[in-house]
């Protein structure tokens, strides 16, 4: 493989031997891995290396992986995915409020962690063929440039907030249940204690200026999902 075709990766993770481990079944797969151990030494890696997604640990030293993904998140929607060692719904909830996209529980077998990481490449591909474009009045979504504007206004979201937009615009008017929503975000089920997708669908709605208190954008039908209403936009 040549190495203009390898997606970059930069791990940062202060286990050195899970570390190279990870970085060694990634290689092996077809990834080019930059590695770095603390967490204040995160950001110059990424603005030397532009990595394609970043994994990485949310306890580290120097700074925390929260931070670091604050920080990077400001300056990209490249996608991050957060290793955590702590399996609690709050923990998992504050990555993805930080602007991570995906987060993987340790211990992990690698073959999960590639998975993921295939999951996001997926999403990352961008059709050539035609324009993919999703109008709605003063909506418009385009996946192929994967730009969201508002009124003649660019909305900025990360990876995964524009993947559950186009996806619920997608299905404009029908019911997507978080099972349904997951499966086509991630392609794994709803456990009944995944808040991912609540937590994302609160983001969207601040960005998209819809009434957290009575949202009529992006609804929520309550104890079945939720539902893209594509006359919301109309002036």
């Amino acid at each position: 493989m040549d190495n203009s075709d390898l997606v970059n990766v930069l791990l940062v993770e202060d286990d050195q031997k899970l570390a190279a481990l990870v970085a060694s079944f990634l290689h092996q797969h077809g990834f080019a891995v930059r590695v770095v151990h603390r967490g204040d030494l995160a950001l110059a890696a990424f603005s030397e290396c532009k990595p394609d997604v970043v994994l990485l640990d949310q306890m580290l030293p120097g700074q925390s992986g929260l931070q670091v993904c604050r920080a990077i998140r400001q300056l990209s929607d490249t996608p991050i995915v957060i290793l955590t060692a702590k399996g609690d719904a709050r923990d998992q909830v504050l990555g993805l409020e930080s602007g991570a996209d995906d987060y993987v529980v340790k211990p992990f077998k690698p073959s999960v962690l590639l998975a993921r990481l295939r999951a996001l490449q997926r999403r990352l591909v961008q059709h050539v063929t035609k324009p993919d474009v999703l109008e709605f009045g003063r909506l418009s979504i385009d996946h192929d440039c994967r730009v969201v504007s508002l009124a003649d206004e660019r909305i900025n979201l990360t990876t995964m907030e524009f993947e559950l937009l186009w996806v619920l615009a997608s299905a404009q008017g029908k019911l997507l249940s978080r099972d349904d929503i997951l499966n086509r975000l991630r392609g794994i089920a709803f456990d009944g204690f995944n808040r991912s997708v609540d937590v994302y669908i609160s983001k969207l709605r601040g960005k998209l200026n819809d009434n957290p208190r009575d949202p009529t954008c992006i609804k929520t039908i309550w104890g079945k999902g939720y539902v893209f209403n594509p006359f919301a936009w109309e002036v």
